[in-house]
């Protein structure tokens, strides 16, 4: 008989203690530098203005404001850090923290080279079409031998989808006792094909796929009311639910698990066999969905002194693809004339809103 899914939720600005026999926090789903992320994440009214400018005067090329992307400020280091600090500090347990950049494994595998990170998994967030969308899969806990390879098998099915695969490509990642497979944001229609559409295509993927996820994912930055509808699909699918920040900028993950693991392997196994996920909200998720995502902006436009050469500005960080070669070329390419002095004001003005400062995580051990 199939052990029934356990999903608690703790909300801390409510109750800050940490349940007796939890002995780590853990952080799943957050973003470094090799993320590539589009524009459509940026609040509409941002694009609109971007676009009179950009539009408004001569540029050099024919510009195509979907194909612009940023990628987040954090090196993975940086990223670790945050995300560790956070738990050390409210509840005063080690942390185990999975970065999950887009289909790129690249964090971890870095990371794992210094002996201070050699123990953190090798993951990512897999892109899978799907019929008229697409979803998105945290792979966490890769062996690191055979990393490179999977990567390559998924990011292969991204960009060339065949239905028959995927199925092959997940029973191989199943196989894996210490993989772990999380549905992410499964609620948010990030294709805009319509929400009614969007989940009668999630319950087909799950009817299809279902017995190859171990978990949905509550997410840090979507609404409670569609993180609670989660919670309910997950229990109707005896699916644990498990906390997902989908951090990008400096605010550390707004949902964090509590776990009785000391490894990450054992929380792998927490998930999987005994099926128990202990979610917590931290205080972050209780301010306005959009001031977070504006200090998200904010994030992504300030300057970082202390990053190395070709990270330290916002045009550093902010590309197009040619419509030609689809390669990465500099923002800075397409700029009109008085664009650079936009950015500029914009950023002042994002400011006067945000009174956070960088994190001392930028030049910390």
């Amino acid at each position: 008989m199939p052990v029934t899914a356990t999903t608690r939720l703790q909300f801390f600005w409510r109750d800050s203690t940490v349940p007796r026999g939890m002995r780590s926090g853990v952080s799943l789903h957050s973003h470094t530098m090799y993320s590539q992320e589009g524009f459509e994440v940026i609040p509409d009214w941002i694009i609109r203005m971007g676009k009179l400018k950009l539009f408004g005067e001569p540029v050099q090329h024919k510009f195509e404001f979907r194909r612009g992307f940023w990628t987040p400020p954090l090196a993975p280091r940086q990223a670790y850090r945050l995300e560790e600090k956070q738990i050390e500090r409210e509840f005063d347990l080690p942390a185990l923290v999975s970065l999950t950049d887009h289909d790129d494994i690249r964090a971890g595998s870095t990371l794992r080279i210094l002996p201070r990170f050699s123990h953190i998994p090798v993951s990512t967030e897999w892109t899978i079409p799907y019929g008229p969308t697409f979803f998105h899969l945290g792979v966490h806990n890769l062996r690191p031998e055979s990393a490179g390879t999977i990567m390559r098998d998924l990011a292969s099915y991204t960009s060339s989808p065949a239905p028959r695969r995927v199925r092959e490509l997940l029973a191989s990642l199943v196989a894996d006792p210490e993989i772990l497979i999380v549905l992410n944001h499964p609620l948010w229609d990030e294709k805009h094909i319509g929400q009614a559409e969007h989940e009668t295509v999630l319950t087909r993927f799950l009817e299809e796929h279902g017995r190859s996820l171990h978990a949905l994912e509550l997410n840090g930055l979507r609404s409670a009311k569609e993180n609670q509808r989660v919670t309910e699909l997950a229990a109707a699918w005896n699916l644990v639910a498990v906390a997902g920040g989908d951090r990008h900028g400096l605010e550390p993950n707004a949902l964090v698990n509590l776990s009785r693991a000391a490894t990450f392997a054992e929380f792998v196994d927490e998930i999987r066999c005994r099926r128990f996920s202990h979610v917590v909200y931290m205080p972050q998720y209780q301010l306005p969905l959009s001031l977070r995502v504006l200090h998200t902006v904010v994030d992504v436009l300030r300057d970082y002194p202390e990053n190395f050469e070709g990270r330290r500005t916002w045009g550093d960080r902010v590309f197009y693809r040619d419509a030609e070669t689809a390669d990465p070329v500099p923002f800075a390419s397409v700029w009109a004339p008085g664009t650079v002095g936009f950015v500029r004001r914009l950023l002042l003005a994002t400011r006067l809103v945000d009174r956070r400062r960088p994190s001392v995580i930028l030049t910390g051990a």
